[in-house]
């Protein structure tokens, strides 16, 4: 049985990939900080471990390596999800919020990686997948650390599956566009949720499990040969322009 950790796994575009490996006979170790909402996740899903840590700490994420070789001895899989968002104008973001998101976004997945390195190489090799977006593929306003922080989550993408090929790894992203999570939910007012329809050709937002089926096939064997690939998951709106509207009418 191949083992996967997905961090950020208590909610989201996190728990749905979880669900889907565990639906493909993954054993999967659920990660996340939010110790209450880790919890109740995991016993939403079969075969899953849960395991609290801080994904910015780098103290952390070698307790993690450490715990899953004596545990499990290698790993196959590695979904860097957890992210935190942080919306607002360049001139309100502090610099204590800029690093607060490079710390999750960014630290998060090159911390994690590389502590899993090792377990990762052994045997055939395991697979990687950041969670990127496509906030990180194409600017838009209010998102100067959270783009940001993508963007250069994207590059580092591309430096791991360079560097990691050679150990059999292979690294790739998801980029989201935008998807119907509590958090979008939440902050998207309808005139917000109308734009992106008519940003988006496929006319809709995508959901949770349509992301998680992009991250679980970049995961698999049928991706062998896939690797410092971005893959835009976004019904399209990043090989979109502007005037849709005009243009459907």
């Amino acid at each position: 049985m191949k083992t996967a950790l997905v961090t950020g796994a208590a909610r989201g575009i996190g728990l749905a990939t979880a669900r889907q490996l565990t639906q493909q006979d993954w054993r999967v170790i659920m990660l996340d900080r939010d110790v209450e909402a880790l919890t109740a996740a995991v016993q939403r899903v079969e075969r899953a471990v849960a395991c609290e840590a801080d994904v910015s700490d780098p103290d952390d994420a070698s307790r993690v390596a450490e715990w899953l070789g004596a545990e499990f001895g290698h790993l196959d899989g590695l979904v860097n999800n957890a992210g935190v968002a942080d919306f607002g104008p360049i001139r309100e973001t502090s610099f204590e919020r800029w690093k607060t998101v490079m710390a999750t976004n960014l630290d998060g997945p090159f911390l994690m990686t590389q502590a899993l390195t090792s377990l990762l190489a052994d045997g055939d090799g395991g697979a990687v997948v950041n969670i990127t977006s496509i906030s990180g593929l194409r600017a838009s306003t209010l998102r100067v650390a959270y783009g940001t922080s993508k963007a250069g989550l994207a590059q580092l993408t591309l430096q791991q599956a360079v560097e990691l090929g050679e150990l059999g790894i292979r690294v790739n992203a998801v980029a989201p566009g935008p998807v119907d999570t509590k958090l979008a939910l939440a902050v998207h007012t309808p005139d917000i949720r109308a734009a992106y329809h008519d940003a988006v050709p496929l006319n809709r937002y995508g959901s949770e499990d349509e992301i998680a089926a992009a991250i679980t096939f970049l995961l698999s064997d049928k991706a062998s040969f896939i690797t410092g690939q971005i893959l835009a998951a976004d019904g399209g709106f990043q090989a979109t322009g502007i005037g849709l509207p005009s243009l459907r009418s």
